[in-house]
């Protein structure tokens, strides 16, 4: 009687977790906002990632023109809770992680996105020109594919120095996470935090980096 040999073959599943990229043993504190989450740094008085899933059904569904006053988070210990004073006279902006934009189909959740925990000193080009692209991006890519994990990574590896008396650290940079696994896309883009940036030349393109070279080493 012959035998049948069945060979059974490893199959490599496609896709990331976001576990792939936050190393939660780095936060000292992990924010709930529902919508959003937050890993937050005492040290850097700011955070080290915010992610979230973007559903493509409400990106732009409303579009709530009027904006929410910023304000400190309660669920950090005061003494290491951003402040409104600390941006004043920095010549820095307010740049957000999760971005309004991205939020703004309800005004209670667009008001979750103006905590300082979620926000970081931005060059006022990163903010306005070139991080609004990838914001934007973001939510065409949440319509286009139905839905969206983000994440936005930021990095404080070279000293650029503080703003205010809370002493809140300057970013070096920022990188945004965009995959679906489902739909098989992944994009990642990687943004310095410089003051001279040539608005006109730049494209979302230039800011492409490889997604594996971000991933965390996991033993």
């Amino acid at each position: 009687m012959k035998k049948t040999i069945i060979i059974f073959m490893a199959i490599k599943i496609y896709g990331y977790e976001i576990s792939d990229f936050i190393n939660y043993n780095k936060c000292d504190k992990i924010i709930n906002k529902k919508v959003y989450k937050i890993c937050y740094s005492f040290k850097n008085k700011g955070a080290l990632a915010v992610w979230y899933e973007l559903d493509g059904d409400l990106v732009n569904k409303i579009n709530i023109k009027k904006r929410p006053r910023f304000y400190s988070e309660k669920n950090i210990p005061v003494k290491y809770r951003a402040k409104l004073r600390d941006y004043k006279g920095s010549g820095m902006d307010r740049g957000h992680l999760a971005s309004d934009s991205s939020f703004d189909y309800d005004e209670k959740i667009q008001r979750k996105t103006y905590t300082l925990a979620n926000v970081i000193p931005q060059y006022p080009k990163i903010n306005r020109v070139t991080w609004l692209k990838a914001e934007r991006y973001e939510r065409v890519i949440a319509r286009k594919i139905k839905s969206v994990t983000v994440i936005n990574l930021v990095d404080y590896s070279k000293d650029k120095g503080e703003i205010g008396k809370g002493k809140i650290k300057i970013p070096t940079s920022y990188t945004k996470i965009l995959f679906n696994n489902e739909k098989k896309y992944k994009m990642c883009l990687r943004y310095e935090n410089v003051v001279n940036v040539n608005t006109k030349k730049d494209k979302l393109k230039s800011h492409k980096i490889n997604c594996e070279s971000i991933k965390l080493k996991k033993n």
